[in-house]
């Protein structure tokens, strides 16, 4: 099975590929549904190229046309032609008739948001030039195996890992009318999120939802997150040829240790490693994230409750390594303050992780430095077999219990 990982720059790019996906996704401009994500841009594709090298690199182009929209892109398509895409996400088919005429031999993906959920679609947009479906996300692997038997030469791409949507496949309006911002043209502000602090009903009033969550709010609004590490058998056995991880405007940290964790167990499940991977599924639980289920892959009962937490983290992503400048001393790319005498970890591709309490710090003149910030030069030097490419992180510090007030 393919491992495909979202990546929102080139940065998050060249992490992916590097901690085990073989292909990725990306968005252009403002014709993906993650319009806040940094996206690339016609400039880069000679970047892109650079970065992919031998691996995979799909584009979104997956928000609903509009007429002027349509127009922008027939100006970019004779650029498209250079691109360094083997494929392309599609949700509106009525562009497809353009793409074809100016992009031959590109493949053509059905994205999730086109709400593809039975046989007779599936084949229908085999017949249109789709070599690939991503169904909508409400379908059980039983059903999945089923279009996959049926329609044998169509290749079938589902999520396995990151957020799920409160709307059928995506299709929200909540974010449009509370925020004025669409979901279904790549600007949602996640209102399902929010906390709210009441919920009545029109025919029942003054007979309010109970509050679930902390003292004040409920998250009555907010799916849990999606997590298939454990039966990637399943999806094997379900003829699933490409499996995807939510969240191009994700950190750096969590594509890295989530690409990680399913490259481990797609190697174990196909024979290619002997290593014992629980460690790596367990890292997951180190990225931020929500209560995990299984989506529907088993049916929905357990997507259907709602997550009565939100996000829950225990490390902090302070930077990665950049080049080696001499020994055991690294340029380092600090996202977080980093500070000497604190407990740090790096984590590698293959390298799970390494405790380091004894590192030094060097500011861009080589001076010492008690602590690295966030947007300057600093250099580190560590005793440990670290290299280009690895990630710098800490624990969350417990917080203090304050002692009680004396009793007067």
């Amino acid at each position: 099975m393919e491992l495909l990982s979202p990546a929102g720059n080139l940065e998050k790019l060249t992490y992916a590929y590097l901690y085990g996906a073989d292909a990725a996704y990306i968005g252009l401009g403002n014709f993906s549904l993650r319009a806040k994500a940094d996206n690339f841009h016609l400039s880069q594709f000679s970047d892109l190229e650079r970065i992919k090298g031998g691996n995979k690199l799909y584009l979104a182009l997956n928000i609903y046309f509009h007429d002027r929209d349509i127009r922008e892109l027939e100006e970019l398509l004779t650029e498209l032609k250079n691109a360094p895409f083997d494929g392309i996400i599609v949700s509106d088919f009525g562009i497809l008739p353009l793409l074809q005429k100016h992009l031959s031999g590109m493949e053509f993906h059905l994205s999730t948001q086109a709400n593809c959920v039975n046989t007779e679609s599936a084949r229908i947009y085999h017949d249109m030039g789709f070599s690939r479906i991503i169904p909508g996300r409400e379908l059980t692997l039983d059903e999945i195996a089923e279009i996959k038997q049926r329609v044998p030469s169509l290749e079938i791409e589902v999520f396995v890992h990151g957020a799920m949507c409160l709307a059928y496949s995506g299709r929200c309006f909540l974010s449009a009318y509370l925020s004025g911002r669409s979901g279904n043209r790549g600007d949602c502000a996640h209102s399902c999120r929010w906390n709210y602090r009441v919920l009545e009903e029109q025919e029942r009033p003054g007979e309010y939802f109970p509050l679930v969550e902390g003292e004040e709010f409920t998250t009555i609004l907010s799916s849990k997150d999606l997590c298939m590490i454990e039966y990637m058998n399943h999806l094997k056995e379900a003829g699933v040829d490409s499996c995807k991880i939510e969240g191009r405007m994700k950190s750096l940290y969590y594509t890295a240790i989530v690409t990680r964790a399913y490259r481990k167990a797609i190697d174990a499940l196909s024979g290619l490693t002997s290593i014992e991977i629980s460690g790596f599924k367990e890292e997951l639980y180190k990225v931020s994230h929500r209560e995990f289920s299984t989506g529907f892959f088993f049916g929905k009962e357990d997507i259907q409750v709602p997550t009565k937490k939100s996000y829950m983290r225990e490390y902090i992503f302070l930077g990665t390594f950049a080049e080696k400048v001499r020994g055991h001393t690294f340029r380092i790319d600090v996202k977080n303050s980093i500070r000497t005498g604190d407990v740090i970890e790096y984590i590698g591709p293959d390298v799970l992780f390494i405790e380091d309490r004894n590192f030094q710090l060097f500011d861009a003149h080589w001076n010492p430095a008690c602590a690295a910030h966030h947007g300057k030069v600093f250099y580190l030097k560590t005793g440990c077999n670290v290299g280009p490419g690895f990630i710098i992180r800490s624990r969350i510090p417990e917080p203090a219990v304050q002692p009680p007030c004396p009793q007067t």
